[in-house]
Parts: structure tokens; C-alpha cells; sequence
């Protein structure tokens, strides 16, 4: 145990502290749960598109999703990662989220089964936010800034690269 820098007697090199600190940090955070970030490309008649994104795949991850945020960049969104194929009543909800979403549905080969537009839900009991069931099975969900696939003139039967972020059996 580290106590002021100093053991049995002696000074700690400031690089042990600095290495130190950053292991405990980076430990902090996979206990935490946070997310891996990376890019994602998307492809469709309109052309090709890049965004960066959080990765939620554990359970945990998801259901936090984007809770909270004031905001999002515009280039930026989170993909929702599952184990397994996921029932077209799957829904998501935005209780505590507020800002405006949109949600792809995609399969296994990154293709994207349907699109829904979520406004916030400014309830406060999540009882009272409506519920956005997808309507196709799906494997990922990938949600951007409200309006980011219409202004890029993507849609249903686009790609998504999934290939960096899912390993299919």
C-alpha cells in the first residue's frame, strides 16, 4: 500500500505513482462498466457514413444507454450489442433520456430491419414514457441524434458495419 509516496522509508519514483494511478483508473472503469468506444461505418444509395460510437454490451450498458446526456455530437451514437437474436416485441423507452433519438433495428449482417424517431419522455414515473417495440427481430440497435438517418438518406435495407463489434456463430 502506497502511503505519501514513500515505501519503508524511501521515495516512490514519480513514474511508479503515474503508472500506478493510471492502472487504478483503468481498473475503475471495466469495474464501472464503461463503455468501449470505436467508429462505425454505414453504407447505403446515399453514400458512406462514419460515426462514432459507445458500445453497450452487457446488460448493464444497455439499460443505461444514453440516460441523462444533454446532448450527443452530431457524428456520434451508441450501439446496443446482444448475445442473441432479439424478439421484434423488444421495446426501448426514453425515461430519463433528453434529447431526441433515432433507433435503427439491425440484424446479424448490419442491415437495417426498421427505424422509429423517440422524443424524450420528461415523466417522471417510467411508467409514463411510452415504449418503442421494434417490430423486427433484430440482433444490434444503433441510436443516433434524431433525424440522422433522414438527412443522410438512409434507411431500411442500408448497412451498418457490425463486423469490428459482432461475432455471429
Amino acid at each position: 500500500m502506497l502511503n505519501s509516496g514513500k515505501a519503508a522509508g524511501r521515495r516512490l519514483p514519480a513514474a511508479t505513482l503515474r503508472w500506478g494511478t493510471a492502472l487504478a483508473l483503468l481498473a475503475w472503469a471495466v469495474v464501472a462498466g464503461a463503455a468501449e468506444t470505436g467508429r462505425l461505418g454505414l453504407s447505403g444509395a446515399s453514400g458512406d457514413y462514419t460515426l462514432r460510437i459507445e458500445v453497450a454490451a452487457t446488460a448493464e450498458q444497455r439499460a443505461r444507454g444514453l440516460m441523462a446526456r444533454d446532448a450527443l455530437p452530431e457524428d456520434a451514437g451508441m450501439l446496443f450489442l446482444y448475445p442473441a437474436e432479439q424478439p421484434g416485441s423488444s421495446a426501448y423507452w426514453m425515461y430519463r433520456t433528453r434529447i431526441p433519438l433515432d433507433i435503427a433495428f439491425l440484424g446479424a449482417d448490419g442491415t437495417i430491419r426498421a427505424l422509429k424517431t423517440m422524443p424524450p419522455c420528461r415523466a417522471e414515473m417510467p411508467s409514463r414514457c411510452p415504449a418503442y417495440p421494434a417490430g423486427v427481430a433484430f440482433r444490434a440497435a444503433l441510436e443516433t441524434n434524431a433525424g440522422y438517418f433522414a438527412q443522410r438518406g438512409l434507411g431500411v435495407g442500408d448497412r451498418v458495419d457490425l463486423a469490428p463489434w459482432l461475432t455471429v456463430p
